[in-house]
């Protein structure tokens, strides 16, 4: 099934139900009044929510109305956590090949990981807010999973089951202030505003022979002004699946349902498939040409992130942002 939120209904949306061509949607306030609560009692509220999505593709739903993307929030539009990986290896080796160091083996059994911002999260379609272009605006498309309730120390074929939902999510890097912050040995904050996510989320059943061995493999499609970008397959060179990562975020505190799990930009060996994220296209033309030519994002610039089915069309709805100052 697939599941959104609307704008209308305070801070945590109104839950609808959305139909698999996102066309159509229907209120779930009657099962819960927003997606935070049904992930709070889950092994009740997912069958009656699937119930009424299977009504919904029927043709049979009480209350469908036309779906307006614009007028959605984002699924999740505060969570209670959000802890990103970095699954991708192939980014952390050309990031660090760069500035002249070396991977250290600890990285390809212990995965990277950090606590990212959950307050809010924009919406599919709402504008990327900076206060300088010279920040360094970078987009990060990754794909997230949403837990239910994970218990201390599951091993990853236990966490596989706490995977609940799946998505896309805008990880809004600005790569200039993070430099500093990592100097200081204390991780990411002013260079990790807020991040979008996609007009829904869905279940693991819903892509099919897609998700497999808590992966999705299908290719991150990203665009940049209307120009093709990239399109790494996230299926591909991810060191650690989504059940690893899960795990490693649980190892000595539980979850809460409700925790998203991010995979890290999508990179690949194969550097033909494009980029997800444009650090990653810079590094790749400083190794290969000696230097960066790719800019940051500036005010004005549009991006599109979307994956696509094997018929070709939308899972999760398009992230489609623009960039725009801070105007106080």
């Amino acid at each position: 099934m697939k599941l959104g939120s609307l704008k209308a209904g305070g801070r945590d949306g109104t839950l609808v139900v959305v139909s698999r061509d996102l066309t159509r949607a229907v209120p779930a306030t009657s099962i819960a009044p927003h997606l935070q609560a049904a992930l709070d009692d889950w092994p009740e509220t997912a069958p009656r929510l699937a119930a009424l999505y299977a009504e919904l593709e029927a043709g049979a739903a009480v209350g469908t109305f036309a779906l307006d993307v614009a007028a959605m929030a984002a699924p999740l539009p505060r969570a209670y956590e959000f802890v990103d990986g970095s699954a991708y290896l192939p980014h952390v080796e050309r990031v660090r090949k760069a500035r002249g160091a070396s991977v250290p083996e600890s990285f390809y059994t212990d995965p990277l990981m950090y606590q990212a911002t959950s307050a809010g999260f924009l919406g599919p379609h709402d504008d990327v807010v900076v206060p300088s272009e010279d920040y360094g605006i970078d987009l990060e498309a990754e794909v997230v999973v949403v837990t239910d309730d994970v218990p201390m120390g599951v091993t990853p074929a236990q966490a596989s089951a706490h995977i609940q939902l799946v998505g896309l999510v805008n990880d809004v890097s600005l790569r200039g202030l993070i430099p500093g912050e990592l100097a200081k040995g204390f991780g990411f904050l002013q260079s990790k505003p807020r991040s979008a996510l996609s007009p829904v989320f869905v279940t693991p059943d819903e892509l099919g022979v897609a998700w497999r061995g808590d992966k999705l493999h299908l290719p991150m499609r990203t665009w940049l002004n209307d120009q093709w970008f990239g399109a790494a397959e996230c299926g591909v060179d991810m060191q650690f699946d989504f059940a690893q990562l899960v795990a490693h975020a649980a190892r000595t505190r539980p979850l809460a349902a409700g925790t998203l799990v991010g995979s890290g930009t999508i990179a690949n060996q194969d550097t033909g498939k494009g980029a997800s994220c444009l650090a990653e296209q810079r590094t790749v033309e400083k190794l290969r040409d000696g230097e960066a030519r790719t800019p940051f994002l500036k005010f004005g610039d549009r991006l599109r992130i979307e994956v696509l089915d094997a018929a070709g069309a939308s899972i999760f709805g398009a992230i489609e942002q623009q960039v725009r100052p801070y105007s106080g």
